[in-house]
């Protein structure tokens, strides 16, 4: 059965620290749920109730948006190696220039290309549960695709034009029933 918390304890911030990968989900007014997995070390804790993340060009933009329309965002780590466990936070999100000077210091030394925006998280709840079904994988190291994509299109020029429109919804309404 899980466990839910006001708060993050020091074991949570030990245990999302050593994580190589998080899950984030959001979701708006039109219904839908958005699921993308992230990589890189891009998160930080930044207080009990507090985190931040570094939002990546990647595929669309839909954080953003629900965020944007006042959705709602929870974040999911999960422990493949040693102690099994589920760690959920439960938040409102808020978007941050990717020029502040605080957040990037939270991050110092990292590379900063291809990234839209910080995204700061509210969290009002957190959430164990036991992760007892999850398998065992073995982290082998980061996968530097993305940031070589950036970094080529920064180069030639496409990246901001693949930012701006991706920051438009598509018009979904012929997928639905």
């Amino acid at each position: 059965m899980g466990k839910r918390y006001e708060k993050l304890s020091q074991e949570d911030r030990a245990f999302i620290d050593a994580q190589h990968l998080f899950f984030i989900a959001s979701a708006s007014n039109n219904g839908e749920v958005n699921l993308s997995p992230r990589g890189y070390d891009c998160f930080r804790v930044i207080g009990e109730n507090e985190a931040i993340f570094m939002d990546y060009a990647g595929s669309g933009n839909r954080t953003a948006r629900d965020i944007e329309a006042g959705g709602e965002v929870t974040v999911l780590f999960v422990s493949f190696e040693k102690q099994p466990l589920n760690l959920r936070l439960f938040c409102k999100g808020e978007l941050i220039d990717k020029h502040d000077d605080y957040a990037r210091s939270l991050f110092e030394g990292s590379d900063f290309s291809g990234m839209r925006r910080f995204v700061k998280l509210h969290i009002y709840c957190v959430e164990h549960s036991c992760g007892m079904s999850m398998p065992y994988y073995e982290f082998k190291g980061e996968r530097n695709d993305l940031r070589e994509w950036c970094q080529d299109s920064d180069e030639e020029r496409r990246l901001e034009g693949y930012m701006q429109k991706n920051h438009t919804p598509p018009d979904l309404s012929k997928y639905k029933k």
